[in-house]
């Protein structure tokens, strides 16, 4: 028997009736978004916390690594696994334990997908107050561990504005059971947050109290042209600033990305407003999907002269409010274009945003005159994704070139590298190279202090070495 037969033989003993998957397993399944998330030599799926701490107490006994894994929906290389590597999958744990309408919780399991709790907490008028373009694939614990962002943080924060308390278990396989389920508590440290947007390196979420929100009764969506991101804000600041409605969405695509998506989508031209600068999708949440439409066309008609805007669309019907929303969240057509482009995820300061684009465009041209990147994000908070248009991997030094472009200065500026996508294991060199050194140093003081073997996830976000 090979050691890694005793290995599996080791796992279902101690896990019971929890999935067990070997190698051979792991290369017949779907990985996800990263071929790298099944290259391990096992994955256990067990079935509820005492599961994942038998686990995970195994691991650190016998001195094996630990990848912890939610929807394998991650971009940075979070849950990327090496052949000596055993994965804890939380596919198992997806329950929504309950709802408390009138304090405005729920209580999940970490393998939970996000869009199972919005459908759950809609049931009360309720929603988690967060949302993805892979709602029906990312978990909870995923979203947790990366300090998910999404379309709604701007107006409600990113996953740590809306963690109320957290099950996790340690390196060592000791339980860490903060379940708080209210806002006030001044109970001492805060240690939640050791394990918020950590990647799983600290600690494995298990269960999560999440803070819910009132959910409009119904929304209305426009496209809107403009020549720039400094108008796009106007308008929005604008539907921040009106009652009895809520901005529930304000996405940001210039002209390349927008034209570049229509042609893959078959959108007809025409039908979308597609010849601005600039395009900004707006949301508007209220009682009705009249109300909601009334006070989107009569706000952009009082800030039209202005803002600047060019041309606007508000959808009249469910289906081209589908086709609005594809234009901006069916971002994988970027990928079917190009092959694997270098693609980029950073947070700008709403005052440096178009000085920022025409400097990276100025940059990325500087390396390579053809080099003509896609540009969209969330305006609300600042958050740009870049693809370049180009088939990757390039070369490493490239790479590098194009993330001075990038990232020199943001920091500075009171903006971020990394945005929402974590630091994973493919930006920990620009981690270490544009994050705070000082930064740098506690974090990996306190990943020696609670994970001393290098159980959990090692290798992602800070390197151990002195």
């Amino acid at each position: 028997m090979t050691d890694e037969d005793k290995l599996l033989v080791e796992m279902r003993k101690i896990l019971g009736d929890a999935v067990v998957w070997d190698r051979a397993e792991l290369s017949r399944r779907d990985p996800g978004v990263d071929s790298r998330n099944f290259t391990a030599a096992a994955l256990v799926r067990p079935n509820d916390t005492a599961g994942v701490a038998a686990l995970v107490a195994y691991c650190a006994a016998n001195g094996l690594e630990l990848v912890p894994q939610g929807g394998r929906t991650g971009l940075a290389g979070g849950a990327a696994t090496t052949p000596s590597q055993v994965i804890c999958d939380l596919g198992a744990m997806n329950s929504v334990e309950e709802i408390d309408a009138f304090a405005r919780v729920a209580v999940v399991q970490a393998g939970t997908p996000l869009a199972v709790l919005q459908e759950a907490a809609l049931v009360e008028g309720l929603d988690p107050g967060i949302d993805l373009a892979s709602r029906g694939t990312c978990t909870i614990g995923g979203m947790v561990s990366t300090n998910a962002g999404g379309i709604m943080a701007f107006r409600n924060g990113t996953m740590r504005n809306r963690v109320l308390g957290l099950e996790v278990v340690l390196p060592d396989g000791r339980v860490f059971s903060d379940l708080t389920r209210v806002m006030k508590t001044s109970a001492g440290y805060d240690l939640k947050h050791l394990f918020i947007g950590t990647e799983g390196t600290l600690g494995i979420v298990t269960r999560v109290a999440v803070k819910l929100n009132p959910v409009a009764a119904a929304g209305a969506t426009a496209l809107v042209g403009v020549p720039d991101a400094a108008s796009a804000q106007r308008i929005v600041r604008h539907f921040l600033g009106r009652t009895g409605i809520s901005l529930r969405a304000a996405e940001i695509m210039w002209h390349r990305f927008a034209l570049a998506m229509s042609r893959m989508l078959g959108i007809e031209p025409g039908q979308l407003p597609l010849d601005a600068s600039c395009l900004l999708l707006l949301e508007l949440g209220a009682d009705d999907l009249g109300a909601a439409t009334t006070a989107l066309e009569d706000g952009l008609a009082a800030i039209w002269e202005e803002a600047g805007i060019l041309d606007g669309l508000v959808a009249t019907s469910n289906q081209q409010a589908r086709t609005i929303w594809r234009l901006r969240e069916e971002t994988e057509q970027i990928e079917r274009m190009h092959k694997d482009p270098p693609s980029f995820d950073v947070s700008v300061p709403g005052d440096e945003i178009d000085s920022y684009v025409a400097r990276l465009e100025a940059g990325l041209k500087a390396i390579d005159p053809a080099y003509a990147p896609y540009v969209f994000g969330h305006l609300g908070d600042g958050n740009l994704h870049i693809s370049i248009n180009v088939d990757g991997p390039v070369s490493h030094e490239r790479h590098r070139a194009i993330e001075d472009v990038l990232y020199s200065g943001l920091r500075e500026c009171g903006g971020s590298f990394s945005a929402e996508h974590g630091v994973g294991l493919d930006k920990r060199d620009a981690y270490e190279r544009y994050a705070d050194p000082v930064k740098q140093e506690l974090a990996r003081a306190i990943k020696t202090l609670l994970d001393p073997g290098g159980t959990l996830n090692p290798g992602k976000i800070v390197s151990t070495r002195s």
